[in-house]
């Protein structure tokens, strides 16, 4: 994120950037009150899990709420909208205002897609295969070419989704490292041209195909909807589980699918790195004085590469570690692919915490833009001129509530990752005692996880 909500009131009525509205305050907080409490709560998480029995246990995730049936009849038309919608932006990116805190597509993009719809997915299951710009016109064009929905081409098994795992970086990168991601007109050609490169690839290798293993933000909005309590069966029907749940019924991962969810933790945990005091010192440069986003794109590349390598080194060690001390034969190819999917409580807690203060302050500057996206003096929502409360994330007061909101959310995040990992290594090891001495390793990475993601939202930062 280029800036955050500080330099945004410290430069009025200057604009700041769109999605950077971060976090704009030192927290004078009692911090290691907060870092032990969340260490001892995934400890003591571990082992009330340890002790309890599985039949318990299991029961409890199979418990489902039962409601109506939702038919995929209108799934064609929501997309052709948000397709018309998605094409309005991107002529409001190259047309519209320059300023990215009046134009809607960084706003939208940033906030509303990457922040808001995320924590969506997390709450109300997999509502992007809706919303997602490329289905309807690919049914369109698909039926009018008269072309089966599985493509003229099949994509090789091997590949898996290191095509999503490649593009998912690019758009890390872009967000993260690039100099000016918020420009409206250079996202609207990114953008653009992503579109068009999917919808054709879609259409070589069929939607299902390239949206499985190509497509980066339909695979991790799907990944993220499983940890959502709400279901939706085959047949239709939805009903309330627990959250989590869902994930203790997929498959494994591949190795590609497990750099995929690897990737999107670390990417966000670097993004919170990358503007501590602590990182720029690493580098020589002094953070009261931060040059811009183009002095850093090599530390900034260097380090958004060194945070996947080492989280998944220290995520496959601890896998391998847990199944030498339960004494299992398997690969660690295949308990890694299982057990993997216990991040993903992780990555949407990082995802609120991260995200929230974006959400709350650029959120209202999107409710704005959507009144006039050509920047012609419209109003066609009534919200033009609506008044912007960036106070909400400023002073003291604002500190401890938001400080305690994603501190929370970490410490709830790993609780859940450490309860849906045990109930994968359950289906690793049948025998309780087994299960949990191959999560001991495991809870300890998540217990130093929580510590890190916490001192993450106490350090100074820059911007």
């Amino acid at each position: 994120m280029p800036a955050s909500i500080a330099t945004w009131l410290a430069l009025l009525p200057t604009p700041a950037s769109a999605h950077a509205s971060d976090r704009g305050h030192v927290l004078l907080l009692p911090t290691g009150y907060y870092l032990a409490g969340g260490a001892f709560a995934v400890a003591v998480s571990f082992l009330v899990l340890a002790l309890l029995p599985p039949v318990a246990l299991d029961k409890f995730w199979r418990r489902r709420l039962q409601f109506f049936t939702v038919s995929d009849g209108a799934r064609t038309a929501v997309s052709l909208i948000s397709f018309a919608g998605f094409a309005i932006l991107i002529a409001a990116g190259l047309f519209g205002s320059r300023d990215p805190l009046s134009n809607p597509l960084p706003l939208l993009i940033w906030t509303l897609m990457w922040a808001g719809l995320t924590l969506l997915q997390g709450v109300f299951g997999d509502l992007w295969s809706w919303l997602n710009p490329w289905y309807g016109p690919w049914r369109l064009i698909s039926r009018l070419l008269r072309a089966g929905d599985e493509g003229i081409l099949l994509l090789p098994r091997w590949l898996g989704c290191w095509p999503a795992v490649i593009l998912f970086f690019a758009f890390a990168w872009f967000e993260l490292i690039d100099p000016a991601p918020d420009d409206p007109a250079r996202l609207a050609v990114a953008a653009g041209v992503y579109w068009l490169l999917t919808f054709l690839a879609m259409l070589a290798f069929g939607y299902r195909g390239w949206s499985r293993g190509g497509e980066f933000l339909t695979l991790f909005f799907s990944m993220v909807a499983r940890f959502a309590p709400v279901e939706r069966n085959d047949a239709g029907r939805l009903a309330l589980c627990w959250p989590g749940a869902k994930l203790l019924a997929a498959e494994p991962l591949p190795p590609s699918g497990i750099a995929f969810l690897l990737l999107a933790l670390s990417s966000v945990s670097f993004d919170g790195l990358s503007k501590t005091f602590f990182w720029l010192g690493l580098f020589g440069i002094n953070p009261l004085e931060f040059p811009g986003r183009t002095a850093v794109i090599g530390s900034g590349t260097f380090g958004l590469v060194l945070t996947f390598l080492l989280l998944a080194a220290v995520f496959l060690l601890a896998v391998w570690l847990g199944q030498r001390l339960a004494g299992s034969d398997q690969p660690v190819r295949h308990a890694a692919g299982l057990l993997v999917w216990s991040i993903v409580p992780i990555a949407l807690a990082y995802h609120v915490a991260h995200y929230l203060t974006a959400l709350l302050v650029d959120g209202q500057y999107t409710l704005a833009s959507l009144s006039d996206p050509f920047a012609l003096g419209w109003n066609l929502f009534g919200t033009a001129d609506m008044q912007i409360e960036a106070g909400i994330v400023a002073g003291a007061g604002s500190a401890w509530w938001l400080w305690n909101i994603q501190a929370g959310a970490i410490i709830l995040g790993h609780v859940l990752a450490v309860l849906v990992a045990h109930g994968l290594a359950w289906r690793l090891h049948p025998q309780p005692a087994r299960a949990a001495l191959s999560q001991f390793p495991l809870t300890l990475l998540m217990i130093a996880y929580t510590v890190f993601g916490l001192w993450l939202l106490a350090t100074p930062t820059v911007g």
